[in-house]
């Protein structure tokens, strides 16, 4: 198997998980703030260095970089460390290849770091996907790529791409939080599912904004998000629960 997170790496530099989340979990519990927090996951070992980090970011700022025409494996883990605990998304090629290809370039390139949970429906969805870098988002929040067929269904713990139009899938996902299989039949195809921490981490994301806080892109008011990121995100909605990291690496064969 093959890690990437900023740049490639190999497997064996991959920080235990658990030890990297108590480093984290710790440190919220403690009343530290967002930087410092994520400057001691940044300072675990394993974790990309800032010339890795800015290499990253110079590929998100260019679109036309040749990464963005690379296909994702077969089938990858994507693990997040969150604020809420880690969680794993498995993400399966054969569901949704147009898909899955742009989330694989996406976080290994990193733009999933540092992102906040933004929209959390209690019983319906929770969706993350605006980087909070305003540079960032400026190019890739309308950057729509051709949809996917419906494979998969949209059952608790699935994971699909958010959008309003054919064609308008760009960098936010949601993971279901119930059976909303209603959503098959409206283009919504799923990517993947969580394989491990639904009921540890998703389930505790803080959803006491509800729509509030964002909304999804069909209602229409997300442009203070987009033109503010974090700064704005982090002063109007102070509880959100963030990603920390994504560390993306192939593997995960079977079938799900």
């Amino acid at each position: 198997m093959v890690q990437h997170r900023g740049s490639f790496r190999p497997r064996t530099g991959r920080t235990n998980p658990l030890l990297r989340s108590i480093v984290i979990l710790s440190a919220v519990a403690a009343g530290c703030d967002a930087g410092q927090v994520r400057q001691e996951a940044a300072d675990t070992p394993g974790a990309s260095s800032p010339d890795r980090r800015s290499a990253s970011r110079a590929v998100l700022l260019d679109p036309d970089h040749p990464t963005w025409s690379e296909a994702a494996p077969d089938t990858l883990d994507a693990h997040f460390e969150t604020t809420a605990g880690p969680f794993t998304l498995r993400v399966y090629r054969a569901w949704a290849p147009v898909g899955a290809d742009r989330f694989w370039n996406l976080a290994r390139h990193g733009f999933y770091d540092d992102a906040r949970f933004h929209r959390v429906v209690p019983g319906f969805i929770t969706q993350f996907g605006i980087s909070g870098d305003p540079e960032v988002d400026a190019i890739w929040y309308d950057r729509g790529m051709p949809d996917d067929p419906v494979v998969a269904s949209n059952v608790r713990g699935s994971v699909a791409y958010a959008f309003t139009e054919p064609g308008t899938r760009a960098t936010q996902l949601y993971v279901n939080m119930v059976d909303n299989v209603r959503l098959d039949s409206t283009g919504f195809a799923p990517i993947g599912r969580v394989i491990a921490g639904m009921e540890s981490a998703v389930d505790s994301i803080f959803g006491g904004y509800g729509e509030t806080s964002g909304g999804g892109v069909r209602r229409g008011n997300q442009a203070p998000l987009v033109e503010g990121g974090n700064a704005y995100i982090d002063r109007e909605y102070p509880r959100l629960d963030r990603i920390l990291t994504v560390v993306v690496e192939e593997g995960g064969r079977g079938a799900g």
